[in-house]
């Protein structure tokens, strides 16, 4: 290890920048941010640095540097053009003993910034040793992208607590379980977004469970939209979830990659159902939910899709209110949005498509019921789901009520997925151009003008 990671208190501590140009002005303004007492010499300065000069009331000496004025300072900077400047301000630090950072040049630093990802009061420091900036900036962004932005939230909820558990839980083994829980739980997701009340007594409830022996604490469901088969469009909120979960139920539609997110640990259980296949019944997954919340897991319903658009969310949520079980939804990408977008038709068009319809076209009794007159109107986009089996009865009736034979239509297979196969044609001739190809699903359709605006 090149350098120790330290996160050092500048609060009105004197510090000493060396120039005055852009360069100084970021460190300027970390320094400004850190609360820092900050002198700042330089021959000229520069408008950015000026601006901080008086929005900060700034000390500020318009001249060269001389090696006293690194006197009483705990953290200086050389910020100048000037290398032959630079080593001097080092020289004069080293002998002192005092912390120096040369900007990008370590080879005269003793200290060096790393990227920052600030989260107050959570704060991610990324380094490489000031052999790539570059790299330190990207794989900032990486990190950046998966820390929530109410984390410092959540740090600040919990906080306000720590004196409370201490008191109340007796051992580190438990209060460490204990925040394990409210960080992956209900609670923790409130905090984060700033809701609170609902967070303070998910908390309130959390405690009440933990220092009563009368029964086991309660977990909590998290009904979690996996997307239409990318793995890389799961939310990251989802992402957290699954990350956290000690149970994950998971369906069909659900892409294999997503469950290597899942803690090694976690247990994984495949509810779900293909055609010609009826798989485990939803009464069967509903009291799966039940029985591994009461048992104080936390527990994740991963659906393909969305879970609130033809996924069950709603009668599983309803059973898991009745229950008194904890639930959150997180949504996800629906199969009509991922399905478009990677086949490159846009599902509204605003000379051809004002509104779109989502159905079902799952056949019930070997027949689609559907409201065909309202489906063959004119002037929208019209996306079925599981329309597969039913193909050429859905494109017969939806010219039998009205809509041209011409009208074009496509069925994308596999969607967002590698090995997706797009299918274009019209009401007329789709089910024919289908059956040639050989396709088996999952598959979305799409029909409307709006195909003729297709991306190639």
């Amino acid at each position: 290890m090149d350098y120790l990671p330290l996160f050092f208190d500048l609060r009105n501590k004197s510090c000493l920048i060396v120039g005055a140009g852009e360069v100084a002005a970021r460190k300027l303004e970390l320094l400004c941010r850190a609360g820092a007492d900050v002198r700042i010499v330089a021959p000229a300065v520069g408008e950015s640095v000026r601006t901080l000069i008086a929005q900060h009331k700034l000390e500020v000496a318009e001249r060269e540097f001389t090696e006293s004025d690194v006197t009483g300072a705990v953290l200086v900077i050389a910020a100048t053009n000037d290398e032959s400047v630079n080593q001097r301000v080092f020289d004069c630090c080293d002998a002192a003993g005092l912390l120096i950072n040369s900007v990008d040049n370590p080879q005269i630093s003793n200290v060096i910034f790393p990227g920052i990802i600030d989260r107050s009061p959570v704060l991610v420091a990324i380094s490489t040793a000031g052999s790539s900036p570059t790299l330190a900036r990207v794989v900032r962004g990486w990190i950046e992208a998966r820390l929530p932005p109410g984390l410092g939230r959540l740090a600040e909820f919990i906080d306000a607590r720590r004196d409370e558990i201490k008191e109340r839980l007796g051992t580190i083994r438990e209060r460490q379980r204990f925040w394990q829980r409210i960080i992956d739980g209900p609670a923790g997701e409130r905090a984060m977004r700033g809701d609170a009340a609902a967070a303070g007594r998910a908390f309130d409830s959390e405690l009440s469970a933990q220092l009563s022996a009368e029964e086991p604490i309660a977990g909590c469901v998290l009904l979690v939209g996996a997307g239409p088969g990318d793995p890389e469009l799961l939310t990251l909120k989802g992402l957290r979830a699954v990350q956290g979960a000690d149970v994950i139920l998971y369906d069909n539609l659900v892409n294999a990659e997503i469950l290597e997110y899942a803690r090694r640990d976690a247990e994984k259980i495949y509810v779900g159902k293909k055609r010609k296949f009826s798989g485990i019944r939803q009464e069967e997954i509903n009291a799966l939910l039940v029985e591994h919340a009461r048992a104080g897991r936390n527990v994740v319903r991963l659906k393909g899709g969305d879970p609130f658009i033809f996924g069950r969310g709603g009668e599983e949520t309803e059973v898991l209110a009745a229950a008194g079980i904890d639930c959150t939804v997180i949504p996800g990408i629906t199969a009509a949005t991922g399905a478009a977008s990677y086949a490159g038709i846009p599902l509204t068009h605003r000379d051809v498509a004002q509104s779109i319809r989502f159905v079902t076209g799952h056949r019930a009794s070997d027949r689609t019921n559907l409201e065909w007159p309202e489906l063959a109107k004119p002037g929208q986009t019209l996306v079925i789901y599981m329309g597969l089996p039913g193909l050429e009865d859905i494109l017969a009736k939806l010219i039998e009520h009205g809509l041209a034979a011409t009208t074009p239509a496509a069925l994308i297979e596999k969607a967002t997925l590698p090995e997706q196969r797009i299918v274009i044609g019209d009401l007329s001739d789709l089910a024919r151009k289908v059956r040639a190809v050989n396709i088996v699903g999952p598959t979305t359709i799409i029909v409307g003008e709006v195909i003729n605006y297709r991306l190639r």
